[in-house]
C-alpha cells in the first residue's frame, strides 16, 4: 500500500482516495473523481465525488493519465482545508471513446469458435510431438514386456489408463469443463489475461509518462 498525503492551511477533515488502475468513459468528455477512484470521507463525500479532474478535447478516441497528484491538487483546490490519503495505485488511465463500442453477437461467437480450433489444433499438435519424439508407445511396450513377459503392440491396458489420465490432467489444469469450473480459482488463461491486461495498462502508463501525459491538459 502506497500512501501519500497532502495538507493545505489546518487539517479538519480526512479524504481517503482509492484510484482504479484503467478507467473507461464513453461519449461525455468530463473526467470526474467518481468515474475513476473510490472515496471516503468524514463529510461530503458526493461534493469530492464530483470534483473535476480532467476535461477532454480531443473528439477521437485516446489514452489520458491522472496521477496521484492531480487527484490531490483538484480535491485541495475544492477544499483547502482536507488532508488528502491516496490508497493504492498512484496513476489511472482513462481511455476515452467517442461512442460505445457494440458487440456484434456472430462476430463475438465467430471468434471464440477460432480461437479453440487454434488451441485445441496446437494442444494436439504438442502432445503428439511430444508423444513421437519420447517414443510413447514404445516405452509402454517395454513396460508390458517388463511386467507380463511378452511383447505387444500398443498395449490397451496401459494406453487407456495414460489416455485418460491425460484428458484428466489436462482438465483438472485448466479447471474448466462443460462451461463450468471445478473450483472457484481463477483459469491459468484466466491468470495470463489478467496479467497482460496489468502489463499493457503499465505500458500505456510509462508510454504517456515519458509523453508528457496529456495534451488536453
Amino acid at each position: 500500500m502506497r500512501l501519500l498525503s497532502a495538507v493545505q492551511g489546518v487539517q479538519n477533515m480526512n479524504v481517503y482516495v482509492k484510484p482504479k488502475k484503467k478507467a473507461n468513459i464513453y461519449t461525455r468528455k468530463t473526467v470526474y473523481l467518481k468515474d475513476i477512484a473510490d472515496v471516503a470521507a468524514e463529510d461530503s463525500v458526493e461534493k469530492i465525488r464530483n470534483i473535476i479532474l480532467l476535461k477532454i478535447k480531443d473528439d477521437n478516441g485516446k489514452n489520458y493519465l491522472i496521477d496521484a497528484i492531480d487527484i490531490i491538487k483538484a480535491v485541495t483546490a475544492v477544499m483547502p482545508k482536507a488532508t488528502v490519503n491516496i490508497v493504492g495505485e498512484e496513476d489511472t488511465v482513462v481511455e476515452y471513446l467517442p461512442e460505445k463500442k457494440k458487440e456484434n453477437k456472430i462476430i463475438q461467437y465467430l471468434k471464440i469458435i477460432f480461437i479453440v480450433i487454434i488451441l485445441f489444433g496446437g494442444a494436439s499438435t504438442a502432445i503428439m510431438s511430444f508423444h513421437s519424439d519420447a517414443q510413447m508407445s514404445k516405452v509402454f511396450e517395454n513396460y508390458y514386456r517388463i511386467f507380463y513377459g511378452e511383447e505387444k503392440k500398443d498395449p490397451l491396458m496401459i494406453d487407456l489408463p495414460y489416455s485418460i489420465g491425460l484428458a484428466a490432467g489436462i482438465i483438472i489444469f485448466f479447471n474448466h469443463i462443460s462451461g463450468k469450473k471445478l473450483t472457484a480459482d481463477p483459469t491459468p488463461i484466466e491468470v495470463e489475461l489478467s496479467t497482460y491486461e496489468k502489463d499493457v495498462t503499465d505500458n500505456i502508463i510509462d508510454t504517456l509518462n515519458s509523453e508528457g501525459k496529456n495534451d488536453d491538459n
